[in-house]
């Protein structure tokens, strides 16, 4: 899995990992003796989720693996904040895409590197992923809107729009997935931040994450535009 890490690699991961580490322990209960479940949940959701983008920007296999765990960690600290439409995302779309990215991607590696083949998408196609991102975010947001503990509805499916069509692009192994995953990341960063002023206790953590999740998406959209096939006009 750590084959061909570069230094900037090895110093993103380390960095953000004793940054969720100080934060897990400075945002448990005074109250409780030990770290609580919630916390320990929010911490592995934010190492294993670090991992799986990390090794998404690096064309891993290994994204997939640490993808599965991400998402049943994550829905359910998105289930104790009351973003159902996270939770849905998570459960319903992410964990049957981690399989099959992981079969798709397993038959496209370039064996030397050991790192998935990278494409671009033609423009008349990133207009049309464009006009489905905002079309699906109006409507999911107006029915995230209808149920009455919804917080966020339109952030909320924002995120989820954007994690959908980024995955299925991810899978597709487009380069263009890196521009969603960064206009998702600022958009779930306020998201959690709201929910932090709140009062909810996995918002510092999940601030953390999605900054993280957000300097990756820049340096995976630098590694796999650099790396795509030139003129693909898929």
């Amino acid at each position: 899995m750590l084959k061909n890490w570069n230094l900037f690699e090895i110093v993103w991961l380390s960095v953000f990992s004793t940054i969720a580490i100080i934060i897990t322990v400075i945002t448990q209960d005074p109250n409780v003796e030990f770290l609580t479940t919630d916390s320990l949940i929010s911490f592995f959701a934010l190492i294993t989720g670090i991992l799986c983008v990390v090794l998404a920007a690096k064309g891993s296999l290994w994204t997939y693996i640490y993808g599965m765990f991400a998402t049943f960690s994550y829905a359910y600290v998105a289930y104790q904040n009351n973003l159902f439409g996270e939770v849905g995302l998570n459960l319903i779309f992410f964990t049957p895409m981690n399989v099959v990215g992981f079969v798709m991607w397993k038959k496209k590696m370039n064996e030397q590197s050991s790192t998935v083949k990278m494409r671009g998408l033609s423009i008349r196609n990133k207009i049309i992923t464009l006009l489905i991102c905002i079309t699906s975010t109006l409507i999911l947001g107006r029915l995230l809107q209808m149920i009455p503990e919804q917080n966020t509805p339109y952030i909320d499916a924002t995120t989820n729009v954007l994690s959908v069509v980024a995955t299925i692009l991810m899978v597709l192994r487009f380069k263009e997935q890196w521009l969603l995953y960064i206009t998702l990341n600022i958009v779930t960063i306020m998201m959690w931040y709201l929910r932090y002023i709140n009062g909810s206790s996995d918002g510092p953590i999940m601030v953390v994450m999605w900054i993280a999740f957000l300097v990756n998406a820049v340096y995976g959209y630098y590694k796999w535009n650099k790396n795509a096939i030139s003129e693909d006009t898929v």
